[in-house]
C-alpha cells in the first residue's frame, strides 16, 4: 500500500526530459513508484490534473541556517516549491561555534542573525543540527561549512594571514565538520574576517574539500570593479586543489561594470574545457541584499562589527573613508535602499541613503556610515545597479542552478522584519514566470532541471532533484500557466502565485497555497 498518490499531472522528473502523462506513488517518505497508479492502494491520493508536478525545488545558495529556528515552517521558501536549502553559504554559518569564540562567531553572522532571542547552544554541526531537529523544520537543509566561524574559531578576528598553526587549526575545524556530513565549504571573501584569507589559506582548505570529494562555494572579493578577477582566483584554486568549483550569485554591479558577467562565463566554459568541475548559481533580480558595511573598504572592515563601529565614530577614518569612495564606490546613494528595521533608526526603513542623508542634514556617505555606526554594522541594504542583460546570460547558460541567496522567513516574526528582499518570497515563481514562460529564455524542462537535478548534484544529492524510484519523496505542483512571483522591493512578503500543493518526504507542507504547519524536513549530511 502507498502513503500517497499524485495523479494525473505532467511530469517533469528534473532530468531536463519532456514532460509525461504519470502518476507518483510514495511510500516511507521515498518515490516507489511511477506510471499507472489509479488502482493502487493508497493511504491519500491528490489530483494533479491539469498540473505540472516536478521535484522539489533545491535552493543551492540559501541563508537559514538560523532563521530555520525562528521561522521554522519557512512559509516564504515551501510556497514557492523549495523542498531542500543549501545553507551556510557566503562563508557565514553557525558552526564551529567553540564557547572561547561564541560571541564573536555570532556576530559574524550578524547579516543572517535576526532574531536574537534564539539560543546558541551548540558547539558544532551535531549540536546546531540537534537544536534544528528538536524545532522541527517544514523543508530540508544541507550544511556547508563557512569560512568566518572557521577562521573566527581558528584565529579570532584577526586581519591578517594566518600563520601556520592558525592554518593548521582551521583545517582541524574544517575536516571535523566534514566529517559530520556538512557537504562543503564556503568562503565571503568581502566579509571580515575571511577578506584576510591568502592563497596559501585558499589552498589548504581546497586540497582538504577536494579531499573529501565535496563543494566550495566562493562569495568573490569584488563584485564589481575586478569581479573578474574574483572570478580568476577561485578558478586559480580549483586548477590547483582540484576542488569542486561552485561560484556563487554570478553578477557584476555598477553600471560601469555591465558586460563583465559575459566574459566571466567564457572564463568558466574554459575552465570547464580543461576539466574544471566548476559552476555557477544566481537569483532572477537585477538588485542584490547585503549588510551595508559591505561597502566599506576593507582597510575599514577589519575587526568586524566592533571594529567597524569603533572606527566609524572616528572622524578622521570618517574622511579616510569618504577619501577612498571618491575613486572606489561604484553605487550612487540613490540606487541603496535600507531594508532592515532597526531600533532607533525606523524612521529610515525604505529610504534610499541619499534621502537618509537628507533627513539628517549630511551628504550620503556619511549617512551610509552614519546607519552602520548607529545600528551597530546590522543594517542591510537592497542595492540596485544591475544590468538585465548580464543576468539573462547567466540564466541560459548550461552550468547555471538557481539559488535565491534569500532566508526562509514568515512575515510577521522577526525573520521577516523591515523590507527584505523580494527573491525570499518569490526568487522560482519569478524565474518559471517571468523569465521562462513569458521570457522564453530556455525551456521549462530545462528550467526545471536547472531548479532541481542541477543543484542537487552541485551539492552531491544524489537522491534529491530527481523524480525517480529510491528518490526522496520531494514535490512541487503547479501551474506553469499562471505561476508568478508577487513580492516587490516596496511590498516583499507577497506570496506567489500557481503553487498549488508541495510537499516534503510525502507529507503535505503546503495544500492549495496555504502553509500546513507539517514539519517533516531535517538536516541531510554527506
Amino acid at each position: 500500500m502507498l502513503d500517497l498518490v499524485v495523479g494525473g499531472g505532467s511530469v517533469l522528473d528534473g532530468t531536463g526530459g519532456p514532460p509525461r502523462r504519470a502518476d507518483v506513488g510514495i511510500a516511507d517518505g521515498r518515490v516507489v513508484a511511477l506510471g499507472d497508479l489509479s488502482a493502487t492502494e493508497a493511504g491519500s491520493r491528490i489530483d494533479a490534473t491539469g498540473f505540472t508536478v516536478a521535484p522539489g525545488f533545491v535552493d543551492l545558495h540559501s541563508h537559514s541556517d538560523l532563521s530555520l529556528l525562528s521561522a521554522p515552517d519557512a512559509p516564504s521558501k515551501v510556497r514557492q516549491g523549495v523542498t531542500t536549502e543549501i545553507n551556510g553559504n557566503c562563508g557565514m554559518g553557525p558552526f564551529p561555534n567553540p564557547a572561547a569564540r561564541a560571541a564573536e562567531v555570532r556576530s559574524a553572522n550578524a547579516n543572517i542573525d535576526n532574531d536574537l532571542a534564539v539560543a546558541w547552544d551548540w558547539q558544532d554541526l551535531p549540536g546546531y543540527a540537534g537544536a534544528v531537529e528538536r524545532t522541527g523544520i517544514a523543508l530540508n537543509q544541507a550544511l556547508l561549512a563557512g569560512h568566518m566561524p572557521l577562521r573566527v574559531a581558528a584565529a579570532g578576528q584577526a586581519a591578517r594571514p594566518l600563520d601556520g598553526a592558525e592554518t593548521a587549526a582551521l583545517i582541524g575545524y574544517l575536516e571535523a565538520a566534514l566529517d559530520d556530513g556538512a557537504i562543503g565549504f564556503s568562503t565571503g571573501l568581502m566579509f571580515p574576517p575571511a577578506m584576510f584569507a591568502e592563497r596559501d589559506e585558499l589552498l589548504a582548505i581546497g586540497r582538504t574539500v577536494a579531499r573529501y570529494d565535496r563543494l566550495f562555494a566562493a562569495h568573490f572579493r569584488n563584485y564589481s570593479d575586478r569581479m573578474l578577477e574574483g572570478v580568476e582566483e577561485m578558478l586559480d584554486i580549483a586548477r590547483a586543489t582540484g576542488c569542486r568549483m561552485q561560484l556563487s550569485h554570478l553578477a557584476v554591479a555598477g553600471r560601469r561594470n555591465w558586460g563583465k558577467v559575459p566574459r566571466a562565463l567564457e572564463l568558466i566554459d574554459a575552465a570547464r574545457r580543461d576539466g574544471l568541475d566548476v559552476a555557477c548559481d544566481i537569483y532572477p533580480y537585477i538588485a542584490g541584499s547585503a549588510n551595508l558595511s559591505q561597502l566599506l573598504p576593507e582597510w575599514a572592515q577589519a575587526g568586524g562589527a566592533p571594529g567597524i563601529v569603533e572606527r566609524l565614530g572616528r572622524p578622521a577614518d570618517v574622511d579616510r573613508v569618504l577619501h577612498d569612495w571618491e575613486t572606489e564606490l561604484f553605487f550612487g546613494w540613490d540606487e541603496i535602499e535600507v531594508a532592515s528595521l532597526e531600533p532607533g533608526l525606523e524612521e529610515t526603513l525604505g529610504l534610499t541613503v541619499d534621502q537618509v542623508g537628507h533627513r539628517w542634514a549630511m551628504d550620503g556617505g556619511r549617512a551610509a556610515m552614519e546607519l552602520i555606526r548607529r545600528s551597530e554594522d546590522r543594517v542591510t541594504m537592497v542595492a540596485y545597479g544591475r544590468s538585465e542583460e548580464d543576468l539573462r546570460a547567466v540564466l541560459r547558460h548550461p552550468a547555471t542552478s538557481i539559488g535565491s541567496d534569500g532566508l526562509a522567513m514568515t512575515p510577521d516574526g522577526p525573520s521577516g522584519a523591515g523590507r527584505p528582499h523580494p527573491r525570499n518570497y518569490g526568487c522560482y515563481p519569478r524565474f518559471l514566470g517571468r523569465y521562462v514562460r513569458d521570457g522564453g529564455l530556455v525551456p521549462l524542462e530545462e528550467a526545471i532541471a536547472m531548479c532541481t537535478s542541477r543543484p542537487a548534484d552541485r551539492a552531491g544529492l544524489t537522491d534529491r532533484g530527481r523524480i525517480a524510484e529510491g528518490a526522496a519523496g520531494d514535490l512541487v505542483i503547479f501551474d506553469p500557466a499562471t505561476i508568478h512571483d508577487r513580492a516587490t522591493f516596496q511590498e516583499p512578503a507577497l506570496a506567489p502565485v500557481g503553487v498549488r500543493d508541495v510537499i516534503v518526504a510525502g507529507a503535505s507542507v503546503v495544500r492549495a497555497g496555504a502553509v500546513t504547519g507539517s514539519r517533516p524536513g531535517r538536516v541531510l549530511t554527506a
